[in-house]
């Protein structure tokens, strides 16, 4: 992990990847890259798949990185370019709890999140919701990380269980 260059955090929607990431971007030394900053454009739009590969991929391609994820048509790209992927394997409870926790704190707050968009009450009880995303892709995330773990040709892949253990993966790093 100290060597590595090129850091994927990979997990389940609201598991905490976009804090690890800047956490460990610090104890690093590494540029933090925020995927949902590259994704989205003010008003929740997402761009055509080309402008979406335009700005990933050229990130993806960057000498050293932490990013805090990638959306699903890029794993390809990064598991071919990272060094390690971390993978924060919780509970859905956890991961859950955590993502209820931080819309609702954005919701009260109205904190800008990616390109200045903010979370609303409405968009948290659409059907396209972060929470309805979540329990969408909560099991395929799993099994993705899962998979790289066990796969010796892919990209070592260290597997996060518990909250604690991302505490302890940092307090090794110093």
């Amino acid at each position: 992990m100290r060597h590595a260059r090129r850091v994927l955090c990979f997990g389940a929607t609201g598991s905490g990847k976009s804090t690890l990431a800047a956490a460990l971007a610090d104890r690093l030394d590494l540029p933090l890259v925020l995927v949902d900053d590259l994704c989205w454009e003010p008003g929740w739009v997402q761009p055509p798949r080309a402008e979406l590969d335009a700005r990933v991929l050229p990130a993806l391609d960057e000498p050293a990185y932490v990013i805090d994820s990638v959306y699903g048509f890029h794993n390809v790209c990064a598991l071919e370019r990272v060094d390690v992927v971390v993978g924060l394997d919780y509970p859905r409870a956890t991961s859950m709890r955590r993502l209820l926790a931080r819309t609702a704190g954005r919701i009260l707050t109205r904190e800008l999140v990616c390109n200045g968009n903010v979370e609303t009450l409405r968009r948290a009880l659409s059907r396209d919701s972060i929470m309805a995303w979540h329990v969408k892709s909560w099991a395929s995330k799993r099994a993705r990380m899962r998979t790289w773990h066990a796969d010796p040709s892919a990209p070592p892949t260290v597997l996060l269980r518990r909250p604690r253990d991302a505490d302890a993966l940092l307090a090794s790093l110093g």
